[in-house]
């Protein structure tokens, strides 16, 4: 089927078959290794839950679709992490059909069999799969947006000009990147007359109407709460002298390798250039339009600024079919072979490492685990305390505690709030559950790090309740290190990386 045989011994209905049974697989296994999984959720998705309890169509950093995709979720198979992360695998399981419409559209429905595999397949994915973020309703919508601009470009009907405005309205609501979409479109068409013609007689501007009308309730969202999305993504960017961070543009590119594959980064870069030399292939000049101008773009924010690993992640769908259609029709089977062999361990390991994270030791240099491992120990030494005394209300002083302790405390009515530095909130939590002096008392204090002396000169009072020990990993034996408020702990505490340590504090 690849390579060795010609395309017209397998019809496009035996592809399609052959897809339902490989990606069906991959769901299988990925459903599995979500509902397998010993790791609880990482800050981002506690977060997104937390949302998903107050459906807005806005929120302080992003926009409204992934708490709406989570409520959906939970609503139809309870609140556990494995029901929340279902959606993730099905979601990256539709994005794969939809790269298979668009390279059968460009090619056929060989290259569009293997490219719809090798996108389920890259390591991003099957990282990400694990996991519900923003980047996944936002690649399913990507995906369908290049499928509609490609029938747009082919076609060039007001009816697909509709249902790509559609898709880019709805992406705009999944995660502010779906504005590359543009940026990609504009460098089609000036390098293609048929993009351009697509664009004509008022498509280009029934789109443009339509993705703005669509993601107008964020916007006005946005403008009612003093753009907190705006100034979160302005922080982000965060253009500052010297400007020049050669290091951060190092690791963004190594993090691109581990993205795409490094042999497929590789084909992508060599591919692009001998197709930028000398153009050839309309179709691949599409795809490059909707992946180059996206790394190219954040390669500079990351020499600028910084830019962490996965805000590539539009570029990669197009590319994956640029790199499948190259080594298909030079014939690199060896390459092609190793790569998707290479990815598909991956994606196996990644699938089976959340299962054994408790058990397994050596896992806990993973930086991932050990930002996601014993949220829900700590909640349950919180609860402990709050079953003991009637307390008023829980206080934290980080967006990661607020949104571990509000998912692994929902069962519990003592509301939590987060201490505010300032007038100008950083975080939901800061904007939406801030300290005030109507905070029912007495108040229970919780915190990783030791207690600063700047929380606890704003109460009159204040008793210290010790300290308790969470380890990370289970079967790892640690030593437990004695701390109570307001002590501080000396910088590069090699402990810290080890366990939780839940401080507390009646304030």
């Amino acid at each position: 089927m690849l390579g060795g045989s010609p395309p017209s011994t397998i019809s496009d209905n035996g592809y399609i078959l052959r897809l339902i049974l490989c990606l069906g697989a991959l769901l299988a296994l990925r459903l599995a290794a979500v509902h397998a999984s010993a790791v609880d959720f990482v800050m981002d998705e506690a977060q997104y839950w937390t949302w998903s309890r107050d459906l807005a169509f806005g929120y302080f950093s992003k926009p409204p679709l992934i708490a709406w995709i989570i409520r959906g979720a939970g609503e139809l198979c309870g609140q556990s992490e494995a029901c929340i992360r279902s959606a993730s695998p099905v979601l990256y399981t539709l994005a794969s059909v939809m790269l298979f419409a668009s390279a059968r559209a460009l090619f056929d429905a060989r290259i569009g069999f293997w490219s719809a595999i090798v996108f389920a397949t890259l390591p991003g994915v099957s990282y990400s799969s694990q996991l519900i973020t923003t980047d996944v309703p936002l690649i399913l919508l990507w995906t369908v947006m290049l499928y509609f601009w490609v029938m747009l470009v082919k076609r060039q009907s007001m009816g697909w000009a509709i249902l790509l405005g559609v898709a880019i309205g709805i992406g705009l609501l999944a995660k502010q990147a779906m504005i590359y979409a543009a940026l990609c479109m504009a460098c089609h068409a000036a390098v293609s007359r048929d993009a351009r013609d697509a664009l004509k007689g008022s498509r280009g501007i029934v789109a443009a109407v339509i993705a703005l009308a669509l993601f107008s309730p964020n916007i006005v969202w946005n403008a009612q709460n003093d753009f907190p999305t705006a100034k979160h993504t302005g922080a982000n960017i965060s253009w500052q002298y010297p400007y020049v961070h050669p290091l951060a543009l190092l690791e963004y590119v190594g993090a691109q390798f581990g993205v795409f594959g490094p042999i497929l980064l590789v084909v992508l870069i060599r591919g692009a250039w001998r197709e930028i030399r000398e153009p050839r292939d309309e179709n691949k000049i599409l795809l490059l339009a909707f992946s180059l101008p996206v790394l190219v773009l954040l390669l500079l924010q990351a020499l600028l600024s910084r830019a962490h690993g996965n805000w590539s992640a539009t570029a990669y769908p197009a590319a994956t079919i640029f790199v499948t259609a190259v080594m298909l029709q030079m014939n690199r089977q060896v390459l092609f072979r190793i790569s998707l062999a290479l990815h598909l361990a991956v994606a196996v390991i990644f699938a089976a490492v959340p299962a054994f994270a408790r058990q397994w030791p050596m896992f806990e240099q993973l930086q991932f685990l050990r930002s996601a491992l014993g949220w829900q120990d700590v909640a349950g030494v919180v609860r402990a305390k709050l079953a003991a005394e009637p307390y008023g209300a829980v206080l934290v002083r980080t967006r990661d505690m607020a949104a571990e302790m509000l998912y692994y405390l929902r069962d519990s009515d003592v509301p939590l709030v987060i201490w505010a530095p300032g007038p100008e909130p950083h975080d939901h939590y800061q904007m939406t559950r801030p300290l005030t002096a109507a905070t029912p008392e007495p108040i229970l204090f919780v915190s990783l790090r030791p207690c600063p002396t700047t929380i606890l000169d704003a109460f009159d009072t204040s008793e210290s309740l010790g300290v308790e020990r969470v380890d990370l990993v289970k079967a790892q034996a640690r030593d437990a290190i004695s701390a109570s408020c307001p002590d501080t702990r000396a910088p590069g505490d090699p402990a810290r990386s080890d366990r939780r340590e839940v401080i507390g504090a009646l304030i």
